[in-house]
C-alpha cells in the first residue's frame, strides 16, 4: 500500500471542529490569559512534569523501541511537523496523552502500546500531534489543574471554577474529535482509526483479532439512535467526562469523512499554516454547540477564566506557605 501523502504546512485549522476552534478563539483573546495560566503552570512546574517522565518512563529514539520511533518519525512527516519527544510509561489503562505547555511532549500508556496494530499506534500519535499542533496542551494544561485543586476541599473555589471546568469539558470533547480527524490524516486509512476506537472501548490482549469493526460500527449507530429516557440517561453519562465516549467518536469520524472534508484534505485542498488562522465567526459561535452553562463561559470568558486561575494561584501559594512552615 502505498505512503500516507504528505500534507505540507497543513493547518491545524484543517481538522479541528467548528466549536473546539471557537472556543479556543474565545479562551485566547483575554485579556493577559496566556500569562496568567503559565503563572499557573510555573507555581507547579512544567519542568517537574517532564523530570517525572525522564524518572519513571522510557523516552523513545532510534535505540529505545526504535519501531515507535519510526512511526512518530513518518506521522510528523505527513503532518509536517517536528517530532515531539514521546515516552512509553508503565501504566495499565490504554491510554496517551499530549502534556506540557512550552515544549509539549506524547505519553504513550504500555497497555495501549501493547494492544495496537502498528497503524492503529501511528494513528494514536497522529491524535497526540494533532493536539499538540492545535495548541490543546495548554488549555488541557488548564483543565487538569481546574480538576486537581478546584476540589471539595476548597468549596468556594470550586463553585467558582464549577462553570469553567464544566465548559472545558465540553471543550474537550470537542477537541478529541477534533483530533481523531488528524490521526485519521496522519495514518489515511479509516479502518485503522475505527479499530483503534474499537481497541480503546474493549480490546483484549492477544485478541483484538477478534474486534468485527462492521459490528463496532452497529453499534455506535445503535447508541446514537437512543430516544427517550435512553437518550436522557447518554446525555448524564456523558457530563464530567473529557473524552466522549468511543462509539460517539466513530460515529462523528464517519459523518466527517461521509461530509468529504477528508477527500478534499488528501487531495491538498485544505488551509495551510501560511494562511490567517480561522477562528471561526464571532467569539459566540464557541456556544452553537455547548450547553447554556458552556456558553456562557466562552462568551464571558474574561470573568470565568482569569477569575478560576487566580483562585487557584493563591490557593497553591497557600498550600506551599503552609508546607514551608
Amino acid at each position: 500500500m502505498a505512503k500516507p501523502k504528505t500534507l505540507a504546512n497543513i493547518s491545524p485549522a484543517a481538522w479541528e471542529h467548528p466549536t473546539d476552534r471557537a472556543a479556543l478563539s474565545a479562551l485566547q483573546q483575554i485579556p493577559g490569559f496566556d500569562s496568567l495560566l503559565r503563572k499557573v503552570v510555573g507555581t507547579f512546574g512544567e519542568k517537574n512534569i517532564r523530570m517525572s517522565y525522564q524518572a519513571e518512563a522510557i523516552k523513545v529514539g532510534p535505540d529505545q523501541y526504535p519501531d515507535i520511533h519510526k512511526l512518530l518519525i513518518e506521522v510528523c512527516r505527513v503532518l509536517d511537523f517536528d517530532p515531539p519527544p514521546l515516552y512509553i510509561s508503565q501504566t495499565p489503562l490504554a491510554n496517551a496523552g499530549a502534556v506540557g505547555m512550552d515544549n509539549p511532549f506524547i505519553v504513550l500508556n504500555s497497555s495501549l502500546v501493547e494492544l495496537c496494530a502498528p497503524k492503529q499506534l501511528a494513528t494514536v500519535i497522529g491524535h497526540e500531534v494533532g493536539h499538540i499542533m492545535s495548541d490543546h496542551a495548554l488549555y488541557r494544561t488548564l483543565l487538569f489543574l481546574l480538576l486537581s485543586f478546584a476540589g471539595s476541599n476548597s468549596p468556594v473555589i470550586g463553585q467558582a471554577a464549577l462553570p469553567i471546568t464544566l465548559a472545558l469539558q465540553e471543550w474537550s470533547r470537542k477537541a478529541e474529535v477534533s483530533c481523531d480527524r488528524a490521526g485519521l490524516l496522519a495514518v489515511q486509512e479509516l479502518d485503522a482509526s475505527l479499530g483503534l476506537l474499537a481497541v480503546m472501548a474493549g480490546g483484549i490482549r492477544g485478541r483484538t483479532d477478534e474486534i468485527d469493526l462492521d459490528a463496532f460500527v452497529a453499534q455506535s449507530d445503535e447508541y446514537l439512535d437512543a430516544e427517550g429516557l435512553n437518550a436522557y440517561f447518554k446525555f448524564m453519562a456523558t457530563l464530567g467526562r473529557s473524552h466522549p465516549f468511543p462509539v460517539v467518536r466513530v460515529a462523528e469520524l464517519r459523518r466527517w469523512v461521509d461530509s468529504g472534508a477528508y477527500d478534499h484534505i488528501v487531495g491538498g485542498n485544505y488551509p495551510t499554516t501560511m494562511d490567517d488562522r480561522p477562528v471561526g465567526e464571532h467569539v459566540a459561535d464557541a456556544g452553537r454547540n455547548f450547553s447554556e452553562t458552556a456558553s456562557k463561559v466562552f462568551t464571558d470568558t474574561e470573568k470565568y477564566v482569569n477569575g478560576a486561575l487566580l483562585g487557584i494561584v493563591s490557593r497553591a501559594a497557600r498550600l506551599r506557605n503552609t508546607d514551608d512552615e
